[in-house]
């Protein structure tokens, strides 16, 4: 009886393990059925669509995949999300985001039908530095030396390159009893640009200031996040500033809606995979740009778009109020 038991035991685990090593094959031997279409909500030649197509190439190095860049541009990343929407589910369309698309973004452009279920995220790969940035030669040091200079009587011209953005300088305004001049801008090099010929005093830039504030000629007067910046952590942050709301966001992937649990669980591990390895050229200039990869996938990047559409529709109400 003993070794009946026994030999039956046995049997149960070799299928078992059987078992386990076939959903381990499938799992592993997940490929697109085709060309990967890899769609990018950026202007070509900047730090994000450079982190873009330097992942596809990885992609292709790595796993064979034949990968398809198209630039897809306009509206906040709106344009790109109906684009992906309406698009296969089946692992050959993604997009490459900032995650204000699926917050902000999405609450400003209810008319468009568009839902945060309408998209299956993948992977982050980096968070934004966004900083609030001014020349050295202003002579300012934290952002507590520009609400002086305001309410001394002088314009400040604040920079943004978008409407969440400038929402968040009109509170920084209002909430310390000044009043900005707030001046729209394409993209962070736009508000560089308009910092060096001196069009603008002060603005929000999202990493690609590193460079400048370490020679000298620019300096973080604050962290436009919930959290320190790396490259100067003893700025202040938003709440610092008396506004409950920051700039925090991510640079991601998403597929549409429908996406097989198989397919989104491959891309999203050999994205993050290739991102965290900074011997790669896309780890690398990560490293480089953005001060390292910062990822989520899952259920934890289902969670924070959640919270991150709720807080866009406070920021919101807290404006109009």
């Amino acid at each position: 009886m003993f070794r009946s038991d026994l030999f039956k035991t046995i049997a149960i685990l070799i299928m078992l393990i059987a078992g386990m090593l076939s959903g381990n094959s499938a799992y592993a031997g997940w490929n697109p059925g085709g060309p990967i279409k890899l769609m990018i909500g950026f202007k070509a030649g900047g730090g994000a669509d450079t982190q873009a197509r330097l992942i596809a190439e990885e992609l292709q190095a790595r796993h064979g995949w034949k990968i398809i860049p198209s630039q897809v541009m306009g509206k906040g990343g709106i344009n790109l999300a109906n684009a992906i929407k309406k698009s296969p589910n089946d692992g050959t369309v993604i997009g490459m985001f900032v995650s204000e698309t699926f917050g902000y973004n999405l609450v400003v452009s209810k008319k468009t039908g568009l839902e945060l279920d309408d998209f299956t995220p993948l992977v982050t790969t980096a968070a934004f530095e966004m900083g609030i940035v001014a020349k050295y030669s202003q002579g300012w040091k934290t952002f507590h030396d520009v609400i002086a200079a305001a309410k001394s009587g002088r314009q400040i011209r604040f920079g943004a390159m978008s409407q969440k953005l400038a929402d968040l300088a009109y509170l920084l305004a209002r909430n310390n009893g000044v009043e900005f001049n707030i001046v729209m801008t394409k993209g962070g090099k736009g508000v560089m640009n308009s910092l060096n010929a001196g069009d603008i005093d002060v603005g929000f830039v999202a990493g690609i200031q590193a460079r400048s504030v370490a020679s000298g000629d620019m300096v973080n007067l604050a962290s436009g996040l919930s959290r320190p910046l790396k490259q100067t952590p003893e700025a202040p942050v938003m709440k610092d500033l008396g506004v409950q709301f920051d700039a925090d966001g991510y640079f991601m992937f998403a597929a549409p809606a429908g996406l097989p649990a198989q397919a989104r669980q491959e891309l999203s591990k050999i994205i993050a995979e290739i991102v965290n390895d900074p011997s790669s050229k896309p780890g690398g200039f990560i490293q480089k740009a953005f001060g390292g990869a910062s990822v989520i996938t899952g259920d934890d990047l289902d969670h924070f778009l959640e919270q991150q559409y709720k807080s866009a529709e406070q920021l919101l109400k807290a404006v109009m109020d």
